[in-house]
């Protein structure tokens, strides 16, 4: 079975770039780590690919309270949590099988693995923040392995 291309984005506040929805175009999933502010964002991106989202501290209405604050899913085989701010990580995610974390909220973005577990931060996707740059990321899911990268849209 050919790998997998799943599509990692956060802190889009309500402004969805046609780079970023030009680089998500092909991805199986994508996966927003919150900050989404409106839900046209959301259904834009579900376009291209089923969307899972978590709520970030800036969405708020109706829209957004259905959406949960975490959230735990399996693709092809690869559990992966979703929250906002990893500074709220409400499981240990090593003891429940989680391998992959994905977060938003700091605008940095970053793959880090720790204590087996891969911690993903797309960046922000939406309007820049300091000298951050403006970036997504995607996830290859493969035979049970999974492996993370960034790409940045914006320097």
């Amino acid at each position: 079975m050919p790998a997998i291309r799943i599509g990692l984005i956060a802190d889009t506040h309500n402004l969805l770039r046609p780079e970023a929805m030009a680089w998500l175009d092909g991805c199986a999933h994508i996966l927003h780590a919150g900050d989404i502010c409106a839900p046209q964002v959301l259904q834009s991106l579900s376009r291209i690919a089923p969307v899972t989202a978590v709520r970030g501290n800036n969405d708020q209405g109706a829209w957004a309270e259905g959406l949960p604050e975490q959230h735990t899913l399996a693709i092809e085989g690869v559990r992966i949590h979703l929250l906002h701010d990893l500074a709220q990580l409400a499981i240990d995610p090593a003891a429940e099988s989680v391998q992959v974390v994905l977060t938003g909220h700091s605008h940095r973005p970053l793959v880090q693995t720790r204590g087996g577990v891969l911690f993903v931060n797309p960046g922000s996707a939406g309007p820049r923040r300091f000298t951050l740059p403006i970036s997504v990321g995607e996830l290859w899911i493969e035979g049970g392995q999974v492996r993370a990268a960034l790409h940045t849209l914006v320097p």
